[in-house]
């Protein structure tokens, strides 16, 4: 459950309509908000504006695959350090590596429980809101 005044928001980037319904329902349960881009123009775009907490990102989409949509977003000056897990089928090492390799804070394989996703995401946030801390004593 998150624990903030202001629910955190994150981003859904998945080309799969039923995918993002699940995570949608799933972290709208837990007491996030949600927003969800299809492609990752979209999601770019929508980083670009909304300025989410955490980004769960697809690797798999048609057009511009979830590595190149990471690697941009790492170069948005206002959005580099935002959370990003990458969501996937592929399970072997070299799209893991890639996936740190392009900035990727996590990974995770699909399907994924519940309480695997939820513990992901609070871990990708609480890390950053340490990294926060940290810098502003």
């Amino acid at each position: 459950m998150v624990d903030s005044v202001t629910p955190q928001l994150i981003l859904i980037v998945d080309d799969e309509d039923m995918i993002r319904s699940l995570l949608r329902l799933t972290l709208v349960r837990a007491g996030y908000n949600v927003t969800e881009a299809e492609t990752g123009e979209e999601g770019i775009s929508l980083v670009r504006k909304q300025k989410p907490d955490l980004i769960l990102l697809d690797v798999m989409m048609p057009g511009m695959d979830g590595f190149a949509v990471c690697e941009q977003i790492r170069q948005e000056p206002d959005a580099g350090d935002i959370p990003i897990l990458m969501l996937s089928a592929r399970k072997d090492s070299r799209s893991r590596q890639k996936s740190r390799r392009v900035g990727a804070t996590g990974y995770l394989t699909k399907p994924w429980t519940t309480d695997d996703l939820l513990w992901h995401v609070s871990e990708a946030l609480k890390d950053t809101e340490q990294t926060i801390n940290h810098g502003t004593s």
